[in-house]
């Protein structure tokens, strides 16, 4: 592949609970492949993939963070320079989806760019039973302006697609990934929360 028909390199984040399957995704979505004994991750792992979106070429720095709270610790650096960033909960797990507010309170601490395109995604709706149901995930992503899929890792439902719908809103935002760009521009002023709030109020 020739690097000039790159357009731009993109930081992507995977962030949630321990458990959810943040790293399954990853790998499904960059190697095609599930583990169902999944180690946890370890501080941080990190993935490129260069993904074709709307027939822009794009290489995304995809980046799969640990859960554990005794990470935390590493969390400024994983947001800095962010474009994307993809929060999982686990749909047979509610307190994973309870603890999704704290998260985002997270995102809005920590990145540098206040336009950075969110993307919540329902993971492990292969399984049986299930706690959080999709129009709570809708509503949930509705409200703090998300998108929203819900995916199986497993079956490969939904990962593909979860990917390239965060890309491809990130493209269409010029301001969020053009280093040429200045100024305020229109996708950066849609993209603004609702509300008198800005990008670091409190969502707990």
């Amino acid at each position: 592949m020739n690097e000039d028909e790159v357009l731009t390199t993109l930081k992507i984040l995977i962030i949630g609970e321990s458990g959810v399957g943040k790293s399954s995704l990853l790998l499904r979505f960059t190697d095609d492949t599930f583990d169902p004994d999944q180690p946890a991750t370890i501080g941080v792992d990190f993935k490129v993939k260069t993904l074709t979106v709307d027939g822009n070429k794009a290489k995304l720095a995809i980046w799969d963070t640990a859960g554990q709270e005794r990470f935390r610790t590493l969390t400024p650096s994983y947001y800095r320079g962010a474009q994307g960033v993809i929060l999982v909960y686990d749909v047979s797990n509610r307190q994973t989806f309870q603890k999704l507010d704290m998260w985002l309170n997270e995102v809005d601490t920590f990145t540098t760019k206040s336009d950075i395109v969110k993307m919540l995604v329902g993971n492990k709706i292969d399984m049986e039973k299930r706690e959080v149901d999709r129009e709570t995930g809708l509503k949930f992503a509705r409200k703090h302006a998300m998108l929203f899929i819900e995916a199986s890792a497993k079956t490969k439902e939904g990962v593909q697609v979860a990917f390239e719908e965060l890309v491809e809103k990130i493209i269409q935002t010029p301001g969020l990934w053009d280093s040429d760009s200045s100024g305020l521009t229109l996708g950066d002023k849609m993209n603004q929360p609702t509300g008198n709030c800005a990008s670091y109020c409190s969502l707990t």
